[in-house]
């Protein structure tokens, strides 16, 4: 693997999982009732937990975004 595959690599890895955190977003600001009535039925859980759990997830999964393919890519670009 060459640099230019690496960097082409993380490209896609970090517009795949950008548009994955972007569309669970969406979902959850447009249909998160939905969404809780439907988690509610196999983890009973009061809505101010089941808030706080998928918004602490969702900014664990942005970190992990920026962490493991956004850096790498901006590293790699710099370099290629």
């Amino acid at each position: 693997m060459n640099i230019q595959m690496l960097t082409a690599f993380f490209m896609g890895c970090t517009l795949l999982n950008a548009g994955l955190l972007v569309l669970s977003f969406l979902v959850l600001a447009f249909a998160g009732d939905f969404v809780y009535a439907l988690h509610s039925r196999w983890f009973p859980m009061p809505r101010p937990a089941f808030n706080a759990l998928l918004y602490g997830l969702l900014g664990l999964y942005k970190i992990f975004i920026f962490v493991f393919n956004l850096v790498p890519w901006i590293v790699l670009s710099m370099l290629g």
